[in-house]
């Protein structure tokens, strides 16, 4: 369920298909996040997912600050049905564009 930010690079450079869900706060969305990314507040996790996450199957990527708020996000995301889970920790790790 955990990969690298280098390993989350090389999905979105080689896949199509997946969504990167940014579990941050909208301020912190605001001020820069990965691109393509969607926001999905980790305290609305649970409420938001099924509406906007539709297909449990799809390969999701999740990422937040430093890792912490990614790692609950994800396990709810389990609990809820997704089977495609992959967490990258935080936008402090990483190394690539941002906007």
């Amino acid at each position: 369920m955990n990969i690298s930010a280098e390993e989350a690079k090389q999905i979105m450079d080689s896949e199509e298909g997946y969504v990167i869900v940014d579990v941050r706060t909208q301020e912190e969305y605001d001020e820069s996040h990965i691109p393509g990314a969607i926001l999905i507040p980790n305290t609305e996790i649970e409420a938001q997912a099924e509406e906007e996450l539709t297909d449990k199957d799809q390969l999701i990527l999740v990422y937040c600050r430093s890792g912490r708020r990614s790692k609950m996000a994800a396990e709810i995301l389990v609990q809820l049905g997704y089977t495609n889970i992959k967490e990258f920790g935080g936008i402090i790790d990483w190394p690539y564009e941002v906007e």
